[in-house]
């Protein structure tokens, strides 16, 4: 009998895995839509209905109803459904590949038991406009919470409020603003520091609450020294926006030092702890000095990344900044939690609500699960596995780390293929695309490429020493077939629904429309 495993391993170890992804011509939707087609009927309003509701768009100004209909489109619930099953077999994700390879999201396994609890219609059919006495159960849920990330970070108060990452930096900045406006300060202090291989969007952020952003550098050992700092403290610093370990998986050493510095000049400093995988029962924003900080719930704290969405970035303060928090906040009494709203100083919205209800949950329930000794060992588990994958990676051809000489890495390495590409002329992004064939995904690095053709990895304790060492045996045949048959490589991917696109479109907004009926206005325009 022919044995059915055997063209799955070589000397021992499994092959790369045969992949080859759904390819479907399928229409756009809209496409699709057919007149008077529908999925569900439903039932016209009773009259009496009608006449206890009256006319409802009454009180809705004339400018903001709409004249006609929207043009949505019209199909059959089955035609639906596998329009949508189509498009999902052209995808990749966390349930259905290794995503090691997408470095600095902190990809990881979401259990399928807190998925169950965040869709129960105790939690879906939840109103943000319900009255809080008839939603005590979230809103204690949230109470909780808060007190986890609390002993997480060191923070006196926590806001869920912020819908992400980007939102939460983007609301740390904007306290930083108003401490010193509260201060009468607000003219005077207008520069950020920030790193270079921070976050992009502590930068981002701050320059859209109108600071003055310096950047700095890092030195031999990956992070920027002491006298760098010192040389752009002054009266007009704001601020400090700083990753740590930052995006290279360096964990600073100074960064106590450099807290201090920034408050011996006045200015505030926010720990931007959104991939805190490698830090959960370590170490702690507080203990390190800082007044602010955030958690990405969808990264760290294994809730669902979605596309961007939804998420929340839990967001820490200290007492003192406590006032400038965005508002409603869910607090503690002695007749349960309730919403206070916002102070003077409140820097007011940056999401509604209260935040993302059903994110919080899922992270809750997390947590829960895990313990104090969980969550710590998480870390652990994760800082094992990346510095795992770093000696595997470092087996192959190529490819180097740079900053060498700090001990261990974090939770992830930012690698260089720089060596590979003068060997064989293949780019980093070039792999990625070749890697994507096997079913496996690889990220590059934010821009600008500091580290020259650069690769972003990042295991967390999610994945096993198998599942790591798949991923380097496919990696490793890649880079294999980079040396022996570049162009293969360089025409990749093959056995994806699209192929290479062509890079300059992008460039030019005539070349593409982000809407339907963009695209539309569009090509009516030519055709005329």
């Amino acid at each position: 009998m022919e044995n059915i495993t055997q063209h799955r391993f070589e000397n021992g170890r499994p092959r790369p895995r045969r992949y080859h992804q759904a390819r479907w011509d399928e229409p756009i939707i809209f496409e699709l839509s057919t007149p008077g087609e529908r999925g569900i009927l439903v039932p016209p309003a009773e009259e009496d209905i009608k006449g206890a509701a009256g006319d409802v768009l009454a009180r809705l100004p004339a400018g903001m109803r709409r004249r006609q209909a929207p043009a949505l489109p019209e199909l059959s619930q089955n035609r639906v459904l596998r329009h949508y099953l189509r498009l999902s077999q052209q995808n990749l994700g966390a349930d259905l590949n290794i995503d090691i390879g997408q470095g600095t999201c902190t990809m990881k396994y979401n259990p399928k038991v807190n998925e169950q609890l965040g869709r129960q219609p105790k939690m879906t059919e939840l109103h943000p406009r319900q009255h809080e006495s008839t939603v005590t159960g979230i809103l204690d849920i949230m109470t909780r919470m808060e007190a986890i990330l609390k002993d997480v970070s060191g923070m006196d108060r926590v806001s869920f409020q912020p819908r992400g990452g980007s939102s939460a930096i983007y609301a740390n900045a904007a306290i930083i603003r108003a401490y010193h406006e509260s201060r009468g300060e607000a003219g005077q202090r207008d520069e950020i520091i920030t790193t270079m291989f921070s976050h992009p969007s502590d930068a981002a952020c701050a320059k859209l609450c109108g600071f003055k952003v310096i950047t700095l550098y890092p030195g031999e050992q990956g992070y920027p020294s002491m006298d760098a700092l010192a040389a752009v403290l002054s009266e007009r610093t704001a601020g400090m926006m700083i990753t740590n370990p930052e995006d290279t998986g360096i964990f600073n050493p100074d960064i106590a030092r450099m807290v201090d510095m920034v408050h011996q000049v006045g200015g505030l400093c926010a720990y931007d702890q959104a991939n805190a995988n490698g830090l959960l029962g370590i170490t702690r924003a507080r203990d390190a000095g800082f007044d602010l900080c955030h958690f990405n719930l969808h990264k760290t704290f294994a809730t669902p990344h979605a596309c961007g969405g939804p998420a929340v970035g839990a967001m820490g303060v200290t007492e003192a900044l406590a006032p400038f928090l965005p508002y409603p906040v869910v607090e503690a009494s002695a007749d349960g939690p309730r919403l206070a709203e916002a102070g003077a100083l409140s820097i007011g919205k940056v999401g509604a609500w209260t935040g993302c209800a059903s994110i919080v949950m899922r992270a809750y329930a997390w947590v829960m699960n895990l313990g104090a000794d969980g969550l710590k060992a998480v870390s652990e588990m994760a800082v094992l596995n990346n510095n795992y994958l770093m000696k595997r990676l470092l087996e192959l051809p190529g490819i180097e780390v740079p900053y060498t000489g700090n001990g261990p890495r974090i939770e992830q390495v930012r690698y260089s293929w720089q060596k590979l590409y003068e060997e064989t002329g293949i780019t980093t992004e070039q792999l990625g695309l070749r890697l994507a064939d096997f079913g496996q995904h690889y990220w590059t690095s934010h821009h600008p490429y500091v580290v020259p053709q650069p690769a972003t990895l990042e295991p967390t304790e999610a994945y096993s020493m198998k599942d790591i060492d798949e991923y380097v045996d496919t990696l490793a045949h890649v880079v294999d077939e980079a040396y022996r048959q570049p162009e293969l490589v360089a025409s990749a991917p093959h056995n994806c629904p699209i192929h290479q696109i062509n890079d300059e479109c992008l460039d030019d907004p005539e070349r593409w429309a982000v809407t339907w009926r963009g695209y539309q206005r569009k090509l009516a325009g030519r055709q005329a």
